[in-house]
């Protein structure tokens, strides 16, 4: 059932990868959608289940709160050695690096395998906690469809790389699900993972996408767009029950 049901994540993610490509014309809408879609997912549906599942704390901190700062870190540390490695072979600085893209791209593609293995896991518990997960992960997987081409083609990065990227992002989850067949993943394990997930991913919208959104166009509708897609992911999580 939870590989039947992983087929469902498959076709959103792929729904949301062929929208951001359509609306190219709006990249600065796309953008700016994009950013509120990784805000609302890292605010209210990744710190969340981190704080749950590790939020045991460590001189004084919550475990998934000090990975989470650790994510964000090492996003930027990465970033930074990646520009000033393309600076040493004459590009320039404000020059996107498409390492960066795909990097983050492979973080999403690994943030989609941990939904399959939180939902295969769900359904060893139950049918209902199983269609509770279920609902969160195919709702949610069209904003990571969207995202994974978004950002692999915001650094420029050929057409090519971002279906690729895409179609790996759609099948993580089908892998994820069926892996559970073969073990289960701890509970402390996943909420770290989630927290320093998550703090990379705030990096990639708050440094990187939002400020690109807004650069050239500092209109009112793609501040919107922002606000909806936090909006959207408000909804799927009160919706799916949190």
């Amino acid at each position: 059932m939870a590989v039947f049901v992983a087929l469902g994540a498959f076709l959103m993610t792929l729904f949301g990868g062929w929208t951001a490509q359509r609306v190219t014309d709006r990249r600065h809408l796309v953008l700016g959608l994009a950013g509120g879609l990784m805000l609302g997912v890292v605010g209210l549906d990744l710190l969340p289940e981190a704080l749950e599942a590790a939020g045991h704390k460590v001189f004084g901190v919550p475990q998934a709160l000090l990975l989470f700062v650790g994510g964000f870190l090492l996003a930027h540390v990465v970033e930074r050695l990646l520009a000033v490695r393309q600076a040493a072979h004459g590009v320039g600085a404000h020059e996107r690096v498409p390492q960066v893209g795909l990097t983050a791209a492979a973080a999403m593609v690994a943030h989609s395998l941990m939904d399959g293995i939180a939902l295969g896991a769900a359904f060893q518990i139950g049918g209902g906690m199983g269609a509770t997960v279920a609902l969160a992960v195919i709702t949610h997987d069209f904003a990571d469809g969207f995202n994974t081409y978004t950002i692999t083609s915001l650094y420029g990065n050929a057409r090519r790389k971002a279906i690729t990227m895409l179609v790996a992002d759609a099948l993580a989850p089908i892998v994820g699900a069926a892996s559970t067949l073969l073990f289960t993943l701890p509970e402390e394990l996943l909420g770290s993972y989630l927290g320093f997930f998550g703090g990379a991913l705030l990096y990639l919208a708050a440094a990187e996408i939002l400020p690109e959104a807004h650069h050239e166009h500092p209109a009112r509708s793609t501040l919107l767009c922002t606000v909806a897609g936090v909006a959207f992911i408000w909804l799927v999580v009160g919706v799916s029950g949190g």
